[in-house]
């Protein structure tokens, strides 16, 4: 046996504080070592039934080999006779097992080395799968960290155990990261790698603002108000469909809150970044209606509404196209991703010049060209009555006129 002391069982210790890595773990890796610099002592791969065992009361630690209590020793490395194995143990009977110490003289300093190796290898991957089970678990949640550094464009932000990535991507355009500060992200995925997990979040994402009405909308949390669906352009607008689930229940002002006190802090949140709450509706027109506020719609036309596509054609006044296209085309562009519908607007002047019509009036010029059709073709089969009766009375006429000259001639 080999005495270690309980220099090892403090080092346990403090790293599970730490680390959050079991001391039960140190142990095992401690003993696999012994094992692996066992083998690599006597220069075998295979060496069946052995093991390694730490004592931690007395703070010793051997490698042991079990052998087969038999009559006769047929292979020296598996089996004991009966008269050896009462020597160690003076209870043992045929056919029982022995623990028979085989630990090396002057093997502290081979193991040592060896187990150096394999508890660092076995502690990085106890981390390694500690930080993946934990950040497993967060993914697509709403976390808090500290700005680390900036390097190549990329954020570091330190959410716990790890630092993670903020790609250019997923920042907010125009927003300065500085290092210190606390920041609150959306844990966008977790890759594996060969080291710690690579952790990407995001400060860009739609999730964030459900996550912050949720915190700050009660009616949210205990599914009274629901959100239907966000649409966001990070840094400059977000555009969010609510519902209630209760009549009595507002869904648009519990999430606007007493003087504006619930929107006024998500807003604060997000750097002063403007947010539309929109009333959700099950009516197309009405929800793309409501998507294009502030601006004021004369009508809507749905021009598609199948698997394959939604299309709808809006008509503003001439005052309004600017304010519901929005600048550079935001305002129908979020309004498009909050509906799912595709969404063309016009003005009203632009719509006079495409000589466009709704489709409910077209319906009723066609309806009324469909009468004045059938009105043309039955005048015309009356015509044709008419005509083939007087062609047989002119032909009664001429016989009537022919028997009668006829009979003249014979008298």
């Amino acid at each position: 046996m080999i005495k270690i002391g309980t220099a090892l069982f403090e080092a346990c210790e403090e790293l599970e504080r730490e680390k959050g890595i079991s001391k039960e773990v140190i142990i095992e890796s401690l003993c696999d070592a012994m094992v692996t610099a066992y083998k690599k002592h006597i220069k075998q791969k295979e060496v069946p039934n052995v093991e390694a065992i730490l004592d931690e009361q007395t703070g010793e630690i051997g490698v042991f080999r079990t052998k087969l209590v038999v009559k006769k020793v047929e292979d020296a490395d598996l089996e004991i006779s009966l008269k050896d194995a009462k020597e160690i143990d003076e209870d043992v009977e045929l056919e029982d097992e022995v623990k028979i110490e085989v630990t090396p003289e002057n093997f502290g300093r081979i193991a040592a080395q060896s187990a150096k190796q394999v508890i660092t290898q076995r502690i990085r991957e106890a981390e390694r799968k500690l930080v993946l089970d934990e950040f497993m678990e967060k993914k697509g949640t709403l976390t808090t960290g500290i700005i680390q550094r900036v390097e190549n464009r990329n954020v570091i932000v330190n959410i716990g155990k790890t630092d993670a990535i903020m790609p250019q991507k997923e920042q907010i355009p125009g927003e300065y990261y500085k290092p210190g500060n606390r920041i609150r992200v959306f844990v966008l995925n977790v890759k594996e790698t060969s080291r710690l997990p690579q952790v990407i979040v995001s400060h860009a994402h739609a999730e964030i603002v459900r996550e912050l009405f949720e915190l700050e909308v009660p009616e949210i949390e205990d599914g009274i108000v629901e959100i239907k669906s966000i649409s966001r352009e990070a840094g400059y607008r977000t555009k969010i469909a609510v519902t209630s689930n209760d009549p009595d229940v507002d869904s648009v002002g519990a999430c606007i809150g007493p003087r504006g006190s619930r929107i006024q802090t998500i807003i604060g949140e997000l750097k002063n970044e403007k947010i539309d709450i929109v009333r959700y509706s099950d009516n197309p027109v009405e929800y793309i209606v409501n998507a294009l506020s502030p601006a004021r719609i004369v009508s809507v036309d749905i021009l598609a509404d199948d698997e394959y596509s939604k299309e709808a054609f809006v008509i503003v006044p001439d005052d309004q196209l600017s304010l519901a296209i929005g600048r550079d085309g935001q305002n129908v562009r979020l309004a498009h991703k909050l509906t799912g519908w595709k969404i063309d607007i016009k003005s009203e002047t632009q719509a006079e010049k495409m000589d466009y019509a709704p489709q409910n009036q077209q319906s009723e010029e066609t309806e009324e060209q469909i009468d004045d059709e059938v009105d043309e073709i039955a005048e015309e089969i009356r015509e044709e009555e008419e005509y083939a009766v007087d062609e047989e009375d002119m032909e009664s006429i001429e016989s009537n006129e022919e028997s009668t000259s006829e009979e003249n001639a014979i008298e």
